[in-house]
């Protein structure tokens, strides 16, 4: 049998974090197993529905590498793969239930529903209308009612299924409502097309959040009214942001598109959310999407929910950094240069330097400020005890350093470092009280990207020129 997995969000809006890893999961469970991994969009609730947002599911699995194999922008032989343009089927196979006896007609409102409804006390909607005869019930739909299609819960006992994640799983008939199958405008609700989709879509793996664990059984008496085979179901629990509380884009928290335009690469994104849920069996952390398809198996899910930290996911987006070419860190780079930098530096060799510091893309313009315009700072500055410097021997080191560069003709990190470091020891000094008030002459700043010799290479020989000479008077 030909794994088949599907990723179905709604088009709601941004990319969430959980349903990316949904779609990650999914797409692993598929492709670890030459399956085929199907992009449907499940756009029934057309309330929620956002401009846009179908546009937003294809560019974020395209932009971290989930190409799908069927979908509604190159087709299949199970299409179409959105659910409004599958209504005529839920029509088909809602009444066909009701036939078999899995679902029934119910003409109350929902007012009249929820009235009788009760969280608190688990009081559920008893329909009178499942009383009804069939040919009563399409008496009235014939004299114009209108109706909803309603399941019918028509067991008693303990309803039992595996996951893969949690194991064998009972849930008593008892505790399930008879929802709403179809609605009165016609179209399915989610618990009733998503069930005969990945029955026509022959789809093998369900993979989704655990919060749908308690509806599974309302699923399976479907799958089985139809005598249809049920899938594989692999429930995963929440992505957190802390102990309490689950990671929401309503609540504010990042988004896939949030995170990347915090200068987050979508490599490293995908890398960490990976992790959270799924144990590789190593201390490895570090996986590239090849690998994650050689190495993946949903047994290897966790029960637990898992917390999102912003911290270890900068540290991993540090390592995706620092493991780019230059070359590509530094058209990544370019965007940031373009917004912040408008002198002319030595851009190039200001990525080779940047590389090595920076976590995230979004720390460029703050750790180069200082290289569009100098900023105010105490001479204070210049104490440092570890440097064995204070304002007078920072002066000194200017004042000696100043016509040294201006005789420099090769302007490099190397040959500059060797100048200032002869310098130092013709005159007596460590190459700290030399090589740092140079720094920060150059920045004003106590923490800077690179070193003296790299910030005078970064602004080239006439602004550094310019910058001692300013320290020189500001001391």
């Amino acid at each position: 049998m030909k794994i088949r997995t599907r990723f179905a969000p709604s088009p709601t809006g941004y990319m969430h974090i959980g349903n990316l890893r949904t779609a990650l999961y999914e797409y692993l469970i598929a492709k670890a197993q030459n399956g085929d991994f199907v992009l449907r969009i499940e756009d029934t609730d057309q309330k929620r529905y956002v401009e846009g947002a179908t546009d937003i599911i294809y560019s974020t699995l395209k932009r971290v590498g989930m190409d799908w194999d069927e979908g509604p922008d190159i087709g299949g032989n199970f299409g179409p793969y959105v659910q409004s343009e599958r209504k005529p089927l839920y029509a088909k196979y809602a009444h066909k239930l009701v036939e078999l006896g899995g679902a029934h007609y119910c003409f109350c409102s929902a007012d009249e529903a929820d009235e009788q409804k009760d969280e608190q006390t688990n009081t559920k909607f008893v329909d009178p209308c499942k009383n009804l005869t069939l040919e009563e019930a399409r008496k009235r739909i014939a004299n114009g009612e209108p109706y909803v299609i309603r399941q019918t819960i028509h067991k008693k006992g303990t309803s039992v299924f595996h996951d893969v994640v949690y194991g064998d799983i009972e849930i008593d008939y008892d505790e399930l409502d008879e929802g709403v199958l179809l609605k009165s405008d016609g179209f399915p609700t989610y618990n009733f097309a998503n069930v005969v989709d990945d029955h026509l879509m022959e789809i093998t793996h369900v993979v989704r959040g655990n919060e749908y664990i308690s509806s599974t059984p309302k699923y399976n008496l479907i799958y089985e009214d139809f005598g249809w085979q049920a899938p594989v179901y692999v429930h995963v629990p929440p992505v957190m942001k802390d102990a309490q509380h689950k990671l929401s884009k309503r609540n504010g928290d990042a988004s896939f598109q949030d995170l990347v335009a915090k200068g987050y690469l979508p490599e490293a994104i995908l890398n960490y959310i990976a992790l959270l849920g799924w144990n590789p069996g190593t201390e490895q952390e570090i996986f590239s999407l090849a690998e994650l398809k050689q190495l993946f198996t949903a047994e290897r899910l966790n029960k637990s929910p898992s917390i999102f930290d912003i911290a270890k996911l900068t540290w991993m987006n540090g390592c995706y950094i620092r493991n780019l070419s230059l070359a590509d860190f530094h058209a990544l780079a370019m965007p940031y240069y373009e917004k912040c930098i408008t002198r002319k530096v030595n851009l190039e060799f200001l990525s080779s330097v940047l590389q090595k510091r920076v976590e995230t893309l979004a720390e460029i313009c703050p750790q180069t400020d200082f290289i569009e315009t100098m900023p105010e700072y105490d001479v204070l500055l210049y104490q440092n005890k570890k440097m064995k410097t204070d304002e007078q021997i920072a002066k000194n080191s200017l004042v000696l350093a100043l016509p040294v560069l201006e005789k420099v003709d090769v302007w490099t990190n190397e040959n500059l470092f060797e100048v200032l470091k002869a310098l130092a020891e013709n005159n007596g000094l460590k190459n700290g009280q030399v090589l740092y008030p140079v720094r920060i002459a150059l920045s004003g700043k106590e923490t800077t990207p690179g070193g003296a010799t790299e910030l005078a290479v970064i602004l080239g020989k006439d602004e550094t020129i310019n910058r001692i000479k300013q320290a020189i008077d500001k001391l």
